[in-house]
């Protein structure tokens, strides 16, 4: 567990000293993944960056009768990414009590980084595992007008609000947990480079999330990866596996009321813009069609 702690208002603890990889990838002494409890419910887990530069974050959510593991990696081989094993370790508690408590594994997007370990929980007891098509996450979670239903999940006295998130995936969605505000944005929304395949979906996606956070209570964004420096509108380089100078990983809502903004200051032109606390890179070429 991470020893640098702050409680936040809701008293969860944000305030982690994140590992961000090494100087010599080989010699790196940290472990595989990085768990971070937020609260005694909510744990957050970080995949080592000399095991691949990605190091993308994952989220598991334990309520009275099943916990949530949003994204499974971005490595398949349980010897370089043990994931299983941190997984059933973290639940083993609630196990012993009740051997037929649940887990499903769901998806921020389809992108392989975020689903790579998928496999290692084929066979495990009492597992769901979802696809990475929009129509998995909508006939699972019972999204019946994708992408702007929005739909209620409860892990057993937890209420998530699942919220279609298209556009940097076709499949993405965001989820909310009552519980602590805390608001999962997977690749959408976080400390890095917002790659944007569909323009039309990611302006109304970003619309969506501004309209929930009016109405909903969310104490911090998080994201799937950190890409940013210290220093404003400065991304460390792809496939970079040490980064000393991290921003956290938690964002506010007024940074994606500036998402917002950029949006409609870039009003589809493709290419890549930068800004403070992101970089989107609009793919989307068809405004110029």
């Amino acid at each position: 567990m991470s020893t640098a702690m702050k409680a936040t208002s809701d008293g969860g603890v944000l305030d982690v000293a994140w590992h961000a990889g090494w100087p010599s990838p080989k010699h790196d002494p940290a472990p595989e993944i990085q768990v971070h409890a937020y609260d005694e419910h909510t744990v957050l887990l970080r995949q080592n960056m000399p095991v691949h530069f990605e190091a993308p974050f994952l989220f598991l959510l334990l309520g009275t009768e099943r916990a949530l593991l949003l994204d499974t990696g971005a490595t398949e081989d349980p010897r370089h990414l043990p994931l299983r094993q941190v997984v059933d370790d973290l639940l083993a508690d609630r196990l012993s009590t009740r051997p037929d408590y649940g887990l499903v594994v769901a998806h921020t997007h389809g992108h392989g980084d975020h689903l790579a370990g998928d496999a290692q929980f084929v066979g495990r007891p009492n597992t769901t595992i979802l696809g990475s098509r929009p129509e998995d996450v909508a006939d699972f979670f019972g999204l019946r007008d994708w992408p702007t239903d929005t739909a209620e999940f409860d892990l057993g006295d937890r209420l998530l609000e699942v919220i279609p998130g298209p556009g940097h995936h076709a499949s993405a969605a965001v989820f909310h947990d009552r519980r602590t505000g805390l608001l999962f944005t997977g690749d959408t929304v976080y400390p890095g480079r917002l790659y944007v395949e569909d323009w039309p979906a990611f302006a109304a996606t970003i619309d969506r999330l501004v309209e929930f956070c009016s109405r909903h209570a969310v104490s911090h964004l998080l994201g799937c990866h950190i890409e940013m420096t210290t220093t404003p509108g400065v991304d460390y380089p792809r496939g970079t596996t040490y980064q000393p100078e991290e921003p956290p990983l938690e964002l506010t809502v007024e940074q994606l009321h500036a998402v917002r903004r950029a949006v409609v200051e870039i009003d589809g032109r493709p290419g890549v813009h930068r800004f403070d606390d992101f970089v989107i890179h609009n793919r989307d070429d068809r405004a110029l069609v």
